[in-house]
């Protein structure tokens, strides 16, 4: 499944980016709705998960989560840790990981 939501960001990165040098940069053009669009027909969990991570990080940080911030969530490293646990307990169905998982949003600093 992670190679299916690299390869997302990979061609939503690609298709956005315009003749830069960095063509990799990670970009808020997208609207929210198309990445998740994208993500359920790749791995409907992942789009599930994403949404829980999205829901505690509103709930935790009292505003939405950017576009930006949840491409680079999957896309940084090896992806951010609490959103690749979230998308294992929406696959597995268990909303008691969802809920502890949640817990551990760290929001970013102004």
């Amino acid at each position: 499944m992670r190679v299916a939501i690299v390869s997302v960001t990979l061609v939503l990165s690609a298709s956005t980016s315009s003749a830069q040098s960095d063509a990799m940069s990670i970009r808020d053009d997208v609207p929210i709705d198309t990445y998740l669009a994208l993500l359920a027909q790749v791995a409907p969990p992942a789009r599930d998960g994403a949404e829980a991570y999205m829901a505690a990080f509103r709930s935790r940080c009292g505003r939405p989560m950017r576009t930006v911030e949840l491409r680079r969530a999957f896309a940084e490293g090896s992806g951010d840790p609490t959103l690749m646990a979230m998308i294992r307990a929406s696959h597995e169905k268990d909303a008691a990981a969802l809920q502890r998982l949640g817990t551990n949003i760290s929001c970013p600093r102004s």
